[in-house]
């Protein structure tokens, strides 16, 4: 049994429609269409709010769906991937702080591209944060 079939028969053993379902999870009825018809699948968070309303286990949810789990990506370590933006900022920054004479900033350029290396999802997050909180006049 596929993911979508197995929603489908959680949600008639409950007898709600499927409009009533999609305001309990907080999606439109068309998703939950396209989930019991395997035109679409939910996303992590709706298929945790669906196992949490059905009581049931993910693994119930997805175990025998073949298709549904090679759907699933696995994320790779964003350090192990050199095409990331934040690597390649900070590998920029460590070579200008190494090889150009900037005087006395050149060990601050340095670490400031290691930095970038390591944390640049999380400096992009609080910059956009900072930026928002602007926009919003906080």
């Amino acid at each position: 049994m596929n993911v979508g079939e197995q929603l489908q028969k959680l949600r008639e053993e409950k007898k709600m429609s499927r409009e009533e379902l999609a305001g309990e999870m907080n999606v439109f009825r068309q998703a939950v269409y396209k989930w019991e018809n395997n035109k679409g699948y939910p996303d992590i968070e709706n298929l945790i709010k669906s196992s949490e309303f059905y009581n049931v286990t993910l693994d119930e949810l997805i175990k025998r769906d073949q298709s549904f789990q090679s759907k699933i990506a696995i994320d790779r370590k964003k350090s192990e991937d050199f095409s990331d933006p934040g690597f390649v900022v900070g590998i920029i920054l460590v070579f200008a702080g190494l090889f150009l004479d900037l005087g006395k900033f050149s060990a601050g350029v340095t670490i400031l591209g290691f930095l970038t290396m390591f944390f640049y999802e999380d400096l992009m997050r609080t910059f956009c944060s900072i930026k928002r909180n602007f926009q919003e006049g906080r």
